[in-house]
């Protein structure tokens, strides 16, 4: 229960009586915060999100969290979000984001046995695109320091290590197609697939994007903007790729089919291309899909990442120590080529969204929050 304190001094929390351990030394909480919200139901980022301000700091139950968030994480499924996609019942109001990296500044009870106020933190959870968060302390994963290329692996990294271990079956030789390859998982699908011996291609949309693909381990950068991937599929790669990793969908999607070797395997993670549009698709030639397929004995399988959350501990646990050994480039993108500047505070969300779909980013694109807090307690 809470012990009345004098006037302008703050509560304490008796842990004998309480549900929640609040450990506020140091932390500076506000009483109140800003947040990203879904208020309509649209594929239209800046149609469906209101910033709001005022909003309550939530509490932390006795398994949980409170991070406040210093980087945050776009992703180009966060539309699918804000229209409802993922789960057509939810009703707005309701709150958006999926990753961030920050400092836990409140837990509960049973989450003080692994964490402690201060602590820096990379989690997966909905909600992050606010000042703070709470998330279940299973969800998170402890990290060295609060730098933005954390921000890079619970989603982004994890996608691309799970689903290729998964579903590739990748080894010495193996020809690995990646789609928008120098994007947020892209990156990390070519440098797995290169770390597994494989000969690795990518597409991408520009000389700069090439030169990073380049300088992570690619063997053949592909930029659709000056040479036709199709055309340098067949040349060469005549008998086509085992693997391709593939997240734009519509036209690449069915050159990406076309160019599968006998018993090829194509992984979905995504279609990007049709994200924006009313149904969230873009057109393939599925008709011709079960030919094709049956011609070479290959298969399409599709990876949602909330579908292996099982491995996703493991996953997490691996991906830091290859980071943290320096066998993984975490490259990201904080908007600063971007006309307006750095993407800083949950206002440039918005332009980083409109950026990535201007198919402008190197990386992972990755939103900056100020360190200051006002409204203290």
């Amino acid at each position: 229960m809470l012990r009345l304190a004098p006037a302008g001094t703050r509560a304490i929390v008796d842990m004998s009586y309480a549900r929640h351990f609040l450990d506020f030394q140091g932390s500076d909480i506000p009483r109140a915060m800003q947040k990203l919200v879904v208020t309509r139901l649209s594929p239209n980022f800046r149609e469906a999100v209101t910033l709001r301000g005022d909003c309550p700091v939530p509490l932390p139950g006795d398994g949980d969290l409170l991070v406040r968030n210093r980087f945050v994480g776009v992703n180009a499924s966060d539309i699918n979000y804000s229209a409802g996609r993922y789960d057509p019942s939810v009703k707005t109001p309701f709150d958006i984001g999926f990753e961030g990296v920050g400092e836990v500044v409140a837990l509960g009870l049973s989450a003080s046995a692994r964490y402690a106020v201060g602590q820096a933190v990379a989690y997966m959870a909905p909600g992050s695109f606010a000042e703070y968060t709470v998330l279940p302390a299973s969800a998170a994963a402890p990290v060295a320091s609060l730098q933005p290329q954390y921000v890079t692996l619970p989603v982004s990294a994890t996608t691309a290590y799970i689903s290729l271990k998964e579903l590739g079956g990748l080894s010495e030789g193996t020809k690995v197609l990646v789609t928008a390859a120098a994007g947020g998982t892209g990156q990390f699908a070519m440098q797995l697939a290169k770390k597994a011996g494989c000969h690795v291609i990518g597409t991408c949309s520009s000389d700069e994007k090439s030169a990073f693909l380049k300088s992570i381990g690619c063997d053949r950068p592909i930029n659709y903007t000056t040479e036709p991937v199709s055309t340098v599929l067949k040349q060469e790669y005549p008998k086509g790729v085992d693997v391709v990793y593939e997240s734009v969908g519509g036209a690449m999607f069915d050159l990406a089919v076309d160019a599968l070797a006998i018993k090829g395997r194509l992984i979905v993670i995504g279609f990007v291309s049709g994200y924006q549009t009313p149904t969230g698709l873009s057109p393939v030639k599925a008709g011709t899909l079960p030919a094709k397929l049956l011609k070479k004995s290959a298969s399409v399988r599709g990876f949602f990442l909330n579908h292996s959350l099982s491995k996703y501990q493991a996953a997490m646990d691996h991906l830091l120590k290859m980071y943290a050994g320096g066998d993984l480039v975490c490259k990201v993108d904080l908007g600063d080529r971007s006309a307006e500047g750095r993407f800083i505070g949950l206002e440039s969300v918005f332009r980083a969204v409109d950026y990535m779909y201007m198919g402008k980013n190197t990386g992972k694109i990755v939103v900056e929050l100020s360190r200051s807090v006002s409204s203290k307690l």
